[in-house]
């Protein structure tokens, strides 16, 4: 019989968070060796994560950190919405944020191959899938510059962690005003910061459909150009950050709320889990 012991068996599953009957088959291939039972552990949870390469990530939380003049937002995904919430998945969210900063990845490519103590965090994302016993993958990660920034996390339910996440890198003192511009955002999802951001195709696409719309509506052509600039200038209400009427006060736009405060918005960027 395998020579191991109950504290053998419960030093394994703190170490590597498996279960007790995965544990003690393992310890017992072994012989009660540790260090194999740990090899035959992981690469049992490898053969699972190939079997989860396809499947869903519509849950998981964002994350977020600014320093020295950067900035990151972050998506980690998982399966359910029961894996999100536990500590050892934020855990992770936490240490794959940490080695991003660390070494300033500026895009997922560059993120996944950054180091994490003797790993890559693809590595150490691959290695908690296998225990945690889903798929988990880093999603998305966005990098921005700025003078100072406003990070704004979003629970869309109490139990869970951030769904919503937004970063505003902005000049200006006013601080208090610049978080309420990241709440905002969370709330109203702006597509582009000014109208002057927004593609022409995309501005040529919309002046085009809203044209068609007054001519059906049987709308004089001596005034067209005017009812169709009006009706743009609505859509730059729905896509442009500074164009929107602000959340806290509909009579102002968030473009006077900002200059009001002194604050030049730089960029934003905003994550929904799953979206």
């Amino acid at each position: 019989m395998a020579d191991f012991s109950v504290a053998d068996v419960k030093a394994l599953r703190e170490q590597l968070g498996t279960g007790m009957v995965d544990t003690k088959n393992a310890l017992v291939e072994a012989d009660g060796d540790i260090e194999k039972a740990t090899e035959i552990l992981r690469l049992k949870g490898a053969k699972g994560n190939a079997k989860r390469a396809d499947r869903s990530t519509s849950e998981g939380l964002v994350a977020a950190r600014a320093k020295d003049g950067e900035a990151w937002l972050i998506e980690l995904a998982c399966e359910t919405d029961f894996v999100a919430k536990t500590d050892k998945f934020i855990a992770l969210a936490d240490g794959v944020l940490e080695a991003i900063v660390q070494a300033d990845a500026k895009t997922l490519e560059e993120a996944l191959a950054a180091p994490a103590a003797t790993k890559t965090v693809a590595e150490v994302i691959e290695d908690e899938a296998a225990i945690i016993g889903e798929k988990v993958e880093l999603r998305r990660v966005a990098h921005l510059t700025g003078d100072a920034f406003a990070i704004y996390l979003h629970k869309t339910s109490k139990d869970l962690p951030p769904q919503v996440g937004v970063v505003v890198a902005y000049a200006g003192s006013d601080a208090e005003t610049a978080r309420s511009i990241a709440q905002h955002i969370s709330f109203a999802n702006p597509d582009y910061l000014s109208r002057e951001d927004v593609p022409a195709e995309k501005v040529d696409n919309e002046r085009r459909i809203v044209e068609e719309i007054s001519r059906q509506e049987g709308k004089p052509e001596a005034i067209l150009p005017k009812i169709v600039e009006g009706r743009l200038g609505a859509y730059y209400k729905q896509v442009a950050l500074l164009e929107q009427e602000y959340a806290k006060d509909n009579t102002q736009t968030v473009g006077k709320v900002a200059k009001d405060a002194g604050l030049t918005i730089q960029q934003f960027i905003r994550f929904k889990v799953g979206a």
